[in-house]
């Protein structure tokens, strides 16, 4: 059952919380393009909204009490915020989770080096990434370098109009008879995905004349810049990324297009929601983890134990310090698992299934299931649960479709709903449906944007 288009029903109020919303988002995503960059960006809105630390609550064995707010965050790349409802935690919660890593180009460990008179940065794609995107278009460079004497320097160059960007080469059309014969998945060799950072040499005369005068040049400016050595790449987190901020798209703005979306649009929309919410009868939770896109795995990935832990000391400081209180409040918990969604694409249409396709503009979607083929490696949620989301959703007022993720047999993905669900507790994924999803600009629709917001706040409200 097709539903209508979302648009049609906004009057000038809503119209007005839709720009304000999607311009704030635009700008979160644009200014955060690291996983360590939205951690920081969110705990300062989370504090500005009054959540207070978890670690200092437990330092200072604080109790906890209905109306209390706090965030812990793991290895600067994953956060969970927490307000305490007047129900008891046992009871479950409410949670919203969502991912903040993107597929992209990490920095090699030994990345510089220099040849054909250019000095070059060696990368890993993280991710599904299709190559050729990544060649011929203006890059930037975001992360962190850890020096030995505990010092963080923090990398951002390539978004300000002053900046300069950085680019991978690609082959020239006159010469790539026999690269355009190649499947698309192999035209370009990611072993061939580096970077070019310099193409001047250092001038020294005489005994002293530099061996590799490019690569010298950019050690000399990072060393100027930021005081860093080349060692210093060891213990680096370097991202590269798309260069430029989100815009609006179409000429009725529309929609957005930007870097990252996937997931970032469903991870701000939680967070706003959370924040927009003061006050809750059951306990919200909203998750914003890393690692999604290899598998959620690592200490900053949902299958880490830092969800638990977290909820564990929580508990123990609101007065349910029992290990069956918490596997309870696991078990009764409620989740929406925010992730993004194919939306349907007309150009290619045999890839979907329309009836079950994501529309763009027509509001949040809900997946049943994801994986792929026979259902593998999905969570799929039980009816009953579905049928308590629809009420929720139709008592606000959302707009919102259900889909799956193109034909079957197509291919597939998957979220961190069934890490989740292993606990017991009901979960289905919801998200925003996105075009282009893993390029490097995806784009989505306010409308849709909008929708998930609101549909985030009726469902820690009410569920």
């Amino acid at each position: 059952m097709e539903r209508p288009n979302a648009w049609k029903k906004y009057d000038e109020a809503a119209l007005a919380e839709l720009e304000d919303l999607c311009g704030k988002y635009r700008a979160f995503i644009s200014e955060n393009k690291t996983e360590r960059e939205c951690v920081t960006a969110s705990i300062q809105l989370a504090e500005a909204a009054g959540y207070v630390d978890l670690a200092a609550c437990i330092a200072e064995g604080r109790a906890l009490k209905a109306g209390d707010k706090v965030y812990a965050a793991s290895h600067n790349k994953t956060l969970m915020l927490v307000n305490l409802g007047s129900r008891p935690m046992e009871q479950g919660m409410n949670i919203l989770g969502a991912h903040i890593d993107s597929p992209r180009l990490d920095l090699k460990q030994n990345p510089l080096y220099e040849a054909g008179d250019m000095a070059y940065l060696d990368t890993h794609y993280y991710g599904g990434v299709k190559a050729y995107h990544w060649v011929a278009t203006p890059l930037a460079l975001h992360g962190v370098i850890c020096k030995k004497d505990g010092m963080t320097v923090e990398i951002a160059v390539g978004e300000d109009a002053d900046d300069p960007v950085f680019c991978i080469s690609d082959l020239l059309i006159h010469l790539a008879g026999e690269q355009m014969e190649k499947p698309a998945g192999k035209a370009v060799d990611h072993e061939n995905l580096d970077v070019i950072v310099g193409g001047r040499p250092v001038v020294i005369e005489g005994d002293d004349e530099a061996k590799e005068p490019v690569k010298q040049m950019f050690l000399d400016i990072i060393k100027e810049k930021y005081d860093i050595e080349e060692e210093d790449f060891l213990s680096a987190e370097i991202e590269v990324v798309p260069a430029g901020p989100a815009r609006e798209m179409g000429f009725d703005r529309s929609m957005i297009l930007g870097h990252g979306q996937d997931d970032r649009v469903c991870a701000y929309t939680s967070l706003a929601a959370q924040l927009d919410v003061p006050q809750v009868e059951t306990t919200s939770v909203t998750l914003l983890v890393d690692k999604e896109e290899i598998g959620s795995v690592g200490a900053s990935g949902m299958t880490s134990r830092f969800f638990e832990n977290s909820i564990a000391e929580i508990m123990a400081l609101a007065g349910e310090d029992s290990p069956l209180a918490l596997r309870r409040c696991l078990a009764n918990s409620r989740m929406l698992s925010s992730d993004v969604s194919a939306g349907f694409d007309h150009l290619y249409a045999d890839r979907f299934e329309k009836k079950n396709a994501a529309v763009m503009g027509h509001g949040l979607c809900f997946n049943k299931y994801t994986g792929s083929r026979g259902k593998g490696g999905s969570n799929d949620a039980d009816a009953e649960y579905f049928a308590l989301i629809r009420d929720i959703m139709d008592e606000a007022g959302v707009d919102y479709q259900t889909c799956e993720l193109g034909r079957i047999g197509a291919g597939g993905g998957g979220t961190i709903a069934y890490i989740l669900a292993e606990y017991g507790m009901d979960v289905i994924d919801s998200g925003v449906a996105v075009l282009s999803m893993h390029a490097l600009w995806e784009a989505t629709n306010k409308a849709d944007v909008y929708e998930a917001y609101k549909g985030y706040k009726a469902f820690i409200s009410r569920a």
